[in-house]
């Protein structure tokens, strides 16, 4: 108790420093503008570091580009293709490659195949540009390895062989890690297997082990789009179909109203002829 009592009475002794007071530094007003000035720009700097354009941005520019209005059988499927590249372009891991490339205008030459050359490209022009990408560029990679797909090139990544083989050798040296897989990519692959004239499945599989790629995935994403080519074949026949019954309507229609212009001529010549 003693000394509890002794310790409480040296601390109660202890004199109470004042804390010491930093003297003020003044700061002119240019230097605190400086400092939110700085302050600004730092937060701007991360903030624009990354900012992709948004989907809604792609969808207009894809309509500003290609202002007459698509068949609905063929707009719904654009603009999902639209969706999905628009994703997979503003990914930060996407990186062009002349195999997707060929899978893109693939795609296109079958899915708009009812549509006339003309306006099937300028679809395409519109669509590329919409991701700010260079249609011209996709034309001219998918036309190169498509002819050397043709001309028996192997189909081996080879960073030193020629521009196909050089395009996969860029996709096998990440071992499937960092390069950014796409459905366009998987048609590309099988559009690649299909000029080499191989009727052979294992010819694909062993090009996609080559690449260090998922074969489930690959198998999926080509089974996806082969569907979507059936289910357009036969939206294709209906609308034939349905396009034959609204011109026999329409031949029946004219038809008819040219035989009831008849008969009121016919009718009106007769009352002429009585009248007289």
């Amino acid at each position: 108790m003693q000394t509890a009592t002794m310790a409480h009475s040296a601390v109660a002794a202890r004199p109470v420093q004042a804390a010491a007071l930093r003297p003020r530094q003044f700061v002119s007003p240019a230097a605190v503008k400086q400092r939110r000035s700085s302050r600004h720009m730092a937060v701007s700097v991360r903030a624009e570091v990354w900012a992709p354009p948004t989907v809604a941005d792609a969808k207009m520019k894809f309509i500003g580009a290609f202002k007459k209005p698509l068949p609905g059988l063929y707009s719904t499927i654009v603009q999902e293709l639209l969706v999905q590249q628009h994703l997979f372009r503003w990914n930060k891991k996407y990186q062009y490659n002349e195999v997707t490339a060929l899978g893109m205008v693939s795609i296109f030459e079958q899915v708009l195949g009812g549509l006339p050359d003309s306006e099937r490209e300028a679809v395409f022009d519109a669509f590329i540009e919409a991701l700010g990408e260079d249609p011209a560029q996709y034309r001219k990679d998918a036309a190169a390895v498509e002819e050397l797909a043709r001309s028996g090139t192997p189909l081996t990544p080879d960073a030193s062989g020629n521009k196909l083989q050089a395009a996969l050798a860029a996709v096998a040296a990440t071992e499937g890690k960092t390069f950014l897989y796409t459905k366009f990519f998987a048609v590309g692959l099988f559009r690649l297997v299909e000029l080499t004239g191989s009727k052979d499945p294992k010819t694909l599989v062993a090009l996609v082990k080559a690449l260090g790629l998922a074969q489930e995935r690959v198998n999926a994403d080509l089974m996806t789009y082969k569907g979507v080519l059936s289910k357009l074949e036969g939206a294709k026949e209906i609308m034939k179909e349905f396009l034959i019954r609204e011109k026999k309507k329409r031949e029946e229609r004219e038809a008819e109203k040219a035989a009831k212009a008849k008969a009121v001529a016919e009718k009106a010549a007769t009352t002429a002829e009585t009248s007289a």
